[in-house]
């Protein structure tokens, strides 16, 4: 384990709160990871350059950790620092119709606020249990909704702890990517164009979609939301049932039999266990079907 001593003294200088050897089955929507390090809580934007820069000066591996909602981590653990972003948590108007958030702010907050302000397009994301950061890293989305259908531009401190802004073009955002997919940058707010209306009819929109989710999502075990990305022309949820395996079982993880696009922890499940479930499928699959399914869960370490 590295020697974390003139890093704690750094965070504790500048009031940054923090944990040591914390489980990240604490922190991720599977309930599942061994303990990281260090995981530190800042609570500003330039807190956060202050952590980012440290980990750099003493050579530390970082991820950024928001509500862990599709994060895989391993049973082992994560040997280095976790910037949590739960604190980042500012929201407010800019104009009549746009928003500013930090990352951390959930979008379950996002779109009630935007609700209450009048203003639609966030609907399609309410009930994602993830971070506005989260969500910006992969353009998150759901019932014909996506995050580049909203976001003006994004903000993030990148390796050296500097920070700088993307606008909507240069964040290339596609089907569940993003520019920051393979970077060390962390997000740290985010801008949001959206729409006046009837704040009745923004209501009703995000009851509706709530609503299938309970309906169509198995919101009762822990699991990091639909495993795989969506295939070229067809569904995960649809070529997994096709090839009957719903309810197929690894250790204390199964493909859900209410959903099949997703692997849930039924008790107690390892990242080992989900690991060779993603496998066990992944290989069924493209035999059968001839489509090689990608896992849209993150894995750390």
């Amino acid at each position: 384990m590295a020697d974390y001593n003139q890093f704690k003294t750094v965070l504790e200088k500048h009031n940054i709160y923090y944990k040591q050897n914390e489980p990240m089955s604490n922190h991720t929507s599977f309930k599942i990871g061994g303990c990281c390090d260090v995981v530190c809580y800042p609570n500003t934007i330039e807190k956060a350059k202050i952590v980012i820069t440290k980990c750099s000066e003493f050579s530390f591996p970082y991820f950024v950790l928001g509500k862990g909602s599709n994060l895989l981590v391993c049973d082992d653990g994560f040997e280095g620092v976790a910037i949590s972003s739960s604190y980042l948590n500012k929201i407010k108007l800019i104009s009549k119709d746009e928003i500013y958030c930090e990352s951390g702010v959930s979008l379950g907050a996002l779109c009630n606020f935007a609700f209450k302000n009048s203003l639609c397009g966030m609907e399609f994301a309410y009930g994602i249990p993830g971070t506005v950061g989260g969500a910006v890293f992969m353009n998150a989305g759901a019932y014909g909704g996506e995050i580049k259908d909203v976001i003006l531009s994004a903000r993030h401190i990148d390796s050296k702890g500097n920070e700088k802004r993307l606008g909507f073009k240069d964040l290339d955002l596609s089907y569940r990517h993003s520019v920051y997919e393979n970077r060390d940058d962390f997000i740290v707010s985010a801008n949001f164009k959206l729409k006046e209306d009837d704040g009745a009819k923004i209501k009703a929109r995000m009851d509706e979609v709530l609503s299938k989710r309970k309906q169509k999502q198995p919101l009762d075990f822990p699991s990091a939301g639909s495993t795989f990305k969506r295939p070229q022309n067809g569904f995960a949820a649809a070529l997994i049932e096709q090839c009957g395996l719903k309810g197929l079982t690894v250790g204390g993880a199964r493909v859900s039999e209410k959903h099949s696009g997703f692997i849930i922890n039924i008790g107690n499940a390892t990242c080992k266990d989900v690991d060779e479930l993603i496998e066990k499928v992944k290989h069924i699959v493209k035999d059968k079907t001839g489509v090689l399914l990608e896992p849209e869960v993150k894995r750390i370490g």
